[in-house]
Formats: C-alpha cells, structure tokens, sequence
C-alpha cells in the first residue's frame, strides 16, 4: 500500500513537472537555473562572511555587523534606483550588470585587509543585490500571463532555496580550507551566469515604457506612503524580517565565538532549514490557502519570535 501510495506521488511530481515546462517558456527555466546556480554559490559565502571578517580584521562582532548595516543601507537606497533603472535600461542589462558587479566584489573580497575596504566591498553589494532582484522580478512579470505569476514566482523560490540547501553544505568543507577558493568559485558561478543572460535571454521590456513611466514609478511613493493598511501591514512586518536577519547576519559569528563551532559543522544549521523549506513549502502552501492570510502571517511571526528565544537558550551545536 506504501509503495502504491510512493509511486503515485512521483509519478504526479513527473507530470506536474512535464505540464511546467510544456507551461512555462524556455526563458523562465534559464532563470531558474540561473537561480540555482547564482543562490548556491553566493550561499556558499554570506553564512561565514563575518567570520571570514572578524578573523581577518580582529575585530568584536560590533564591528562586524556595522559592516551590515552599510550594506543593508545603500541596498534599500538602490531598491528606490533599480524600478526607473530597469524601465529605462532594459530587465536584461541591468540583471547582468548586477551579477557582474557581484562577482567582482567577491572577488576584491577575497583581497581586502582593512576596514574601509570592507566598508566599501559591502555597500557595493548592497547596491548591486536589488537591481538583480528587481530586474528579474519584472522580467517575470514581462513573461508570464497574470494567472501563471503566482506558481512562476513559486517555482523560482524553490530553485533559490535549493541553492541555499545545497550552499553552506559545500561552501563549509571549501571555506574550512579556504576562504579565498569559496570567494572565486562563488565570483566565477555569477560571473558564468551573467554570460548565460547576455547571450541567451531576449529583452522582455515593453515598448510602451518610457520617461513618462519612470516619472510615475518615482511618483508613486506617495501613494504607497498614503495607503494606512500597507504601512500598518508593513511596519510589524519589517519586526519579523529584522528578527530573521539578526539571526542569519550573526549566528555564524556567534556561534563559532562563544561555542567553537566549526565552519564544516556550521554549515548544517543553513542547509536544514532550506532543506525543511524545500520540502515543506508545496504543504504549508496548500494549508494556508484555506485560511485567513493575516492569521497565516502573525503565526509565522510568532515561530520566528521563538526559534530566536531557543537560540538564545542554546548551549551547543
């Protein structure tokens, strides 16, 4: 009965991924490897990159996270930039400019001895990640028909978190030998797939976009500032994401510091919650399509609320 159970699943995850790739164009699928591909490699570095700094400067873990905060600020900065910068350029170039410029900066990382050279590596990845990130959303939405967007952006969240599962694991036994091979290997995936994009992805911006529209994106800020049940929405919500980033920015650190945990141990932590994210995510889905979506979101802000308390408790690997 199992094994009658067994072969029904797979042979339904067969056929849902035989109707995606007959549903989605091969565009998509490109951007989906390129998801892969990029995720892994750059996950291969951001969990051990404050140990990486801590180490090489010599510095408190205080010191390191303002580090964070500069790439966090020229990030939200260039996120106003990279709408009017996509409209005008093109999805395409902007995406490939992002990645380039990612690379490098891993790359330069690998080189760099002080501080102010830190704090200039860390805001130019602040300012590349988001015109990647808004260029490739926008590409999707150029794409794919209003009514395949949902299950599009869902698959190339599965892709990302793939990446991120497969990442630590591998970037800890590489960073654990050294740190410079992780930094090339993770500069040579973004580089690769920059090239990918420039040779086989077409332009999807419409023709119709112009000034006209980058003054209306740059204008609509207002609007969103005027919608009270958006930035109500919004406010509690930044609470859960800087929850979340206090968690991953730190625990690294924090956890090699105070209790000696090896970056080829550490790298489990990263790759079991992707991994719980990967499989879980078509269930939790499913389940809270059937509930109230605000009840769905104060509950998952009350797990991270909590796994940030049991962190806190814990004594050990």
């Amino acid at each position: 009965m199992e094994r009658r159970l067994l072969s029904t699943s797979g042979a339904g995850m067969l056929a849902r991924i035989r109707r995606s790739k007959q549903e989605y164009p091969g565009q998509f699928w490109l951007m989906a490897f390129g998801m892969l591909i990029s995720t892994l490699v750059s996950s291969m570095i951001w969990p051990f990159l404050m140990i990486y700094v801590s180490e090489t400067l010599t510095v408190s873990l205080a010191v390191v996270t303002s580090l964070m905060t500069v790439n966090s600020v020229t990030s939200l900065l260039f996120s106003f930039i990279a709408g009017p910068a996509i409209d005008r350029l093109g999805r395409k170039w902007v995406m490939v400019i992002s990645l380039v410029g990612n690379g490098a900066c891993c790359i330069f990382m690998s080189m760099a001895d002080s501080m102010p050279a830190f704090v200039v590596l860390m805001a130019l990845r602040g300012a590349f990640h988001p015109l990647y990130q808004v260029g490739s959303d926008a590409m999707m939405a150029d794409m794919l028909p209003s009514h395949r967007r949902s299950d599009g952006y869902s698959l190339l969240r599965m892709s990302n978190n793939l990446g991120i599962a497969l990442g630590p694991a591998i970037g800890g036994f590489v960073t654990s030998a050294s740190y410079s091979l992780a930094f090339y290997l993770a500069a040579t995936g973004l580089i690769s797939y920059s090239l990918l994009l420039a040779i086989k992805a077409r332009e999807t911006l419409p023709l119709k976009t112009g000034i006209e529209k980058i003054k209306e994106r740059f204008g609509g800020y207002g609007q969103i500032l005027k919608d009270k049940p958006f930035i109500q929405f919004n406010l509690p919500f930044t609470l859960t994401t800087i929850t979340a980033s206090m968690i991953w920015v730190l625990l690294a650190a924090y956890a090699r510091q105070n209790f000696g945990v090896q970056e080829s141990l550490y790298e489990f932590i990263p790759a079991t919650n992707a991994i719980m994210v990967v499989t879980l995510q078509m269930f939790v889905t499913r389940w809270t399509k059937t509930r109230r979506p605000i009840q769905m979101i104060a509950l998952g802000a009350f797990f991270y609320g909590i796994s940030a308390i049991m962190i806190g408790f814990g004594a050990g690997f």
